[in-house]
């Protein structure tokens, strides 16, 4: 059964970086699309990158700050974020889905999150 876990978040100052990362277990992200979403306080869930049968999607006001990118063995995505803004502060989380083939329930997921805060 998959499993999502994300790390890396942490407090930084305006213009840092930070890198998260989402681990797969029991599946691997060659079988799943996977995106990145973010929730700030009283704020809806918003999209903030996609990883979609290899073609990789931004949300407007991260591109060319963040990117997504994942490890050779296809168990872990990260999500590079450079010159962070306070706008970035928010909890963090990854979600999966089947990529085609064969298909499990458990594809459709969700990882706890990583808390990002962005202040001076």
């Amino acid at each position: 059964q998959l499993q999502l876990v994300e790390s890396g978040g942490g407090l930084v100052q305006p213009g840092d970086s930070l890198r998260l990362a989402c681990a797969a277990s029991g599946r691997t992200f060659r079988d799943l699309n996977m995106a990145w979403y973010r929730q700030a306080p009283k704020k809806e869930r918003e999209f903030v990158a996609s990883l979609i049968n290899g073609v990789v999607q931004y949300k407007d006001s991260v591109r060319g700050r963040f990117a997504v990118s994942g490890d050779n063995a296809k168990t872990t995505v990260y999500l590079q974020m450079n010159n962070l803004k306070p706008e970035d502060t928010a909890m963090y989380r990854c979600h999966t889905w089947c990529a085609g083939g064969e298909c499990f329930s458990s594809d459709n997921a969700w990882g706890p999150g990583t808390q990002v805060t962005v202040s001076s």
